[in-house]
Formats: C-alpha cells, sequence, structure tokens
C-alpha cells in the first residue's frame, strides 16, 4: 500500500501510533510518504537517533524534501536510482525522492517536487536551520518535464511540498490560510498543473489537512491512502 502525510519535522510522529495499531500487517513493502519538511536528516550529532525513531516504524518511509530541512546532509547521500528515479537512500527503509522524479511504485506512477520558500528565514541562519537550496529551481523544473514526457505527461500520483498557482489559490479564497500572497514555487508548480495529467495531486507546507475538490489534497496530520 502507499499512504501519503504531510510534514513530521522530525519528531512529530504521533501520528503513526493509533495508525499503526489499526494496521497490524504493516510491513517494510508499505510505503509511508512525507510530503516535505521530514527534517529527519538535520543534525549529525542526532542523525542516528532520529532515523531510528522512523526506522522502526513498521512501513518504509519515502519523503520529498521540504523548506525546513538540512540539504547539505541529505545531499552528502550518493544518488541512485531507484524505482525509476533519482534518490538519496538514508537507511535501507528511509529514502529521499528527489525533484522532479517519476517513480513506479506498486504499480503505480508517483512524480515528486519538493522545496518552498520559508517565510521565516530572516529569523535563521545559513548553514544552521536555514539553507538556499530551499528554493526549487527551472533547472529542476526542466528535469522533471523531461521525465514526465517519458510516461506520456501522464502519471497517478504528483506529491509536492509546497502547491501550484491554483491549490494556493483555493487555500486562500476558503481561508484555509492567511493569504500573503504567491511564491516563486507556486508559479513553477503550475506548469505541471497545466501539463500533466494526474489522479491526484497530494502536498504539505501549508499546515492544514483539507480536501480541495476532487484532485488536490493539503495534508499536514491527517495519514490518507493513495486515492
Amino acid at each position: 500500500m502507499i499512504y501519503i502525510t504531510g510534514d513530521t519535522h522530525r519528531s512529530d510522529l504521533g501520528r503513526f501510533q493509533t495508525f499503526c495499531t489499526l494496521r497490524p500487517q504493516l510491513s517494510k513493502r508499505d510505503y509511508m510518504i512525507v510530503a516535505g519538511d521530514f527534517g529527519g536528516v538535520w543534525s549529525e550529532q542526532t542523525l542516528e537517533y532520529d532515523l531510528q525513531r522512523f526506522s522502526v516504524l513498521p512501513f518504509t518511509v519515502l519523503f520529498v524534501d521540504g523548506n525546513h530541512e538540512n540539504f547539505d546532509l541529505i545531499d552528502a547521500f550518493p544518488v541512485e536510482m531507484w524505482r525509476g528515479g533519482k534518490v538519496h537512500r538514508i537507511r535501507p527503509d528511509i529514502i529521499h525522492l528527489m525533484r522532479g522524479q517519476v517513480y513506479e511504485i506498486e504499480g503505480k506512477t508517483v512524480f515528486t517536487f519538493g522545496g518552498a520558500t520559508s517565510i521565516d528565514r530572516a529569523g535563521r541562519m545559513e548553514g544552521v536551520d536555514w539553507w538556499r537550496q530551499e528554493a526549487p529551481t527551472y533547472e529542476q523544473l526542466d528535469e522533471g518535464l523531461a521525465n514526465l514526457r517519458r510516461y506520456g505527461n501522464c502519471v497517478d500520483y504528483v506529491i509536492t511540498h509546497s502547491c501550484g498557482e491554483r491549490a494556493y489559490a483555493y487555500l486562500a479564497a476558503h481561508r484555509l490560510i492567511g493569504s500573503k500572497g504567491m511564491y516563486p514555487e507556486n508559479h513553477l508548480l503550475s506548469n505541471f498543473e497545466d501539463r500533466v495529467a494526474f489522479r491526484h495531486w497530494y502536498f504539505g507546507h501549508y499546515h492544514v489537512d483539507a480536501r480541495l475538490g476532487d484532485r488536490y489534497t493539503a495534508l499536514l496530520h491527517e495519514i490518507v491512502e493513495a486515492d
């Protein structure tokens, strides 16, 4: 099975307790995708402790990167191919799904694109708790579009950290977020809204659990089965 949830921020794992208790059949052949701000690869000093908290969970953890990640530490892991796309394999059961990749998981195609802008970056220090790599680039966009063309611009699921313009406008119009204006990644991600056929798009970042019509879901604490 494929499940998706929102930001875990390194230690927000309470959501998994009841979920796992109610599903004793879960195994490492099941996948939990965190839609950014995973945070488990944050400090070299606490890395083993942080990762162990995820490794003991009965499923394999996959994550796209958010904006609150230690990108220098993530990028120190070697890049390899997994299920058709590039990844950083942090542990055998913890895998970073990189930007602009398409994976074939349990018979489904999953397109991923992490990254976002930290609105609190003015209070953070570069290289300590903020990294410039948080912002998606147009080079990564081009790689994503090229990979999507190999699948005829059609995938089952899109999983990102931020969202495109249409989803952002919905969140703002329904007062699910405070509307402070869009950021560059909202415009960038709209390239996928316009060009890609998909069954469902899941994203995190906005700290809200909400279904946006039939094809978009914003996630924070909720865990959903891939639709």
